[in-house]
């Protein structure tokens, strides 16, 4: 295996753990402010095909990438792990912190415990996607480094804040007394872009009223006052809400028993239909990524309609969630498609001119902070987020011990 070595700062550092249903990123960041990345990289197409490792350097401005022999998860993250082992920055790693897409009912970032592991493999058919593979990473981490502290750093945390409305699904109670309710996704992207608004002096961030909208290959929007989560697009599950690259988004639940009917669709194809084969991909038939369909909409009617859907959808989770808000201060797009596309954001806010809502088109083509006319009301901003950032940030204040700073 290709080996790049780096020079040891001989300072602590954090390790942070992304993991996703077919890829793991990894970055290391100093215990000291401020945190600025430093080594990162991802084991990505983990599964498939090709699994690479790809890494970066940004104090050698380099990065290389070499070929995996893996055939799962369970051997992706061990050659991962024994790679870093070898790189001399390993040394300096004092505790890791790990992404943890579902939470239940846990508000902030945890110390990773056996009962808490127990609790994870529990809940882990939540969502089979991620879960299981992200407890397989903090196990292999712990079997090998056993006295490497570990902490669980929860995306459905953000939204523990939601009234007991929001929650709610309107199926039989005694259901949501095993806790089928509406959670939400995509927190650690929402905590750390309200960390950045209230950072740029933004008074909506701790007083006012924002939606924050994370479109990417998966994509949510986020309602918060005060700088509380009042609501959300996704719920149960990361399917829910918004149409996206390969997830369907919200669907009329008499779908499945009409599938099962006529097309003899089991639940497990069912979920593997919503979850990978719908979405942009599935309206499109020929790509779930948007610069794809973007490219070929005028001679494609099916990726027209795919980028129109999007965008239509979109704008109606912003007005329901003004409505829900009583109004809007501020509008934040993040996210792959959110920080990088200015035609769909041109089009999700076209026809929000009700809401206070304009943009500067000279300045959404080049992805200015802001993006909105001085005129209007409502600000519109693009936030480049950065989960791992907000990973490590929550591990240190996870463990004191680590910088007598943040006591």
């Amino acid at each position: 295996m290709n080996q790049l070595s780096m020079k040891s700062t001989g300072n602590s550092s954090i390790l942070t753990i992304n993991g996703g249903s077919s890829s793991i990123k990894f970055a290391l960041y100093p215990v000291k402010e401020p945190m600025k990345r430093g080594f990162y990289g991802k084991v990505d197409r983990i599964g498939l095909s090709g699994t690479n490792l790809t890494f970066s350097d940004p104090t050698k401005k380099h990065s290389k990438s070499f070929k995996l022999a893996v055939a799962d998860h369970k051997s992706a993250a061990n050659s991962l792990i024994e790679w870093l082992e070898k790189q001399n920055d390993f040394a300096s790693i004092k505790a890791i912190g790990h992404r943890v897409v579902h939470g239940m009912k846990h508000t902030e970032p945890e110390m990773v415990t056996p009962k808490l592991l127990d609790e994870l493999h529990r809940i882990s058919p939540n969502d089979p996607d991620h879960l299981p593979r992200e407890i397989e990473l903090i196990e292999t981490f712990r079997r090998r480094h056993p006295k490497l502290p570990q902490v669980a750093c929860f995306d459905t945390a953000f939204h523990q804040t939601m009234p007991r409305v929001a929650k709610l699904l309107p199926l039989p109670r005694r259901f949501d007394a095993r806790g089928i309710q509406r959670y939400g996704f995509h927190g650690l992207s929402y905590a750390y872009l309200m960390e950045e608004l209230a950072r740029l002096g933004d008074p909506a961030a701790r007083k006012g009223r924002v939606i924050l909208a994370h479109l990417g290959n998966g994509a949510s929007l986020a309602a918060v006052r005060d700088g509380k989560s009042i609501d959300t697009s996704m719920g149960f599950t990361p399917t829910a809400g918004l149409v996206m690259s390969t997830r369907s988004g919200d669907l009329d639940p008499g779908l499945a028993p009409y599938l099962a009917r006529t097309e003899k669709m089991t639940t497990k194809q069912f979920y593997e239909m919503v979850n990978h084969e719908s979405g942009l991909l599935g309206i499109s038939e020929t790509s779930s990524d948007m610069r794809d369909l973007c490219a070929s909409e005028t001679t494609d009617v099916r990726a027209a309609e795919a980028v129109a859907l999007f965008c239509y959808q979109a704008r109606k989770w912003i007005g329901s969630f003004a409505a829900a808000l009583g109004g809007l201060d501020t509008l934040v797009f993040t996210g792959g498609i959110g920080e990088n596309a200015p035609v769909i954001r041109a089009r999700i806010c076209e026809g929000l001119e009700f809401l206070g809502i304009k943009l500067n088109q000279s300045r959404n083509a080049k992805a200015a902070p802001i993006i909105s006319k001085q005129t209007h009301r409502v600000t519109v901003r693009v936030i480049r987020t950065d989960e791992e950032l907000m990973i490590a940030r929550s591990v240190l204040r996870s463990c004191p011990d680590l910088n007598p700073a943040v006591r």
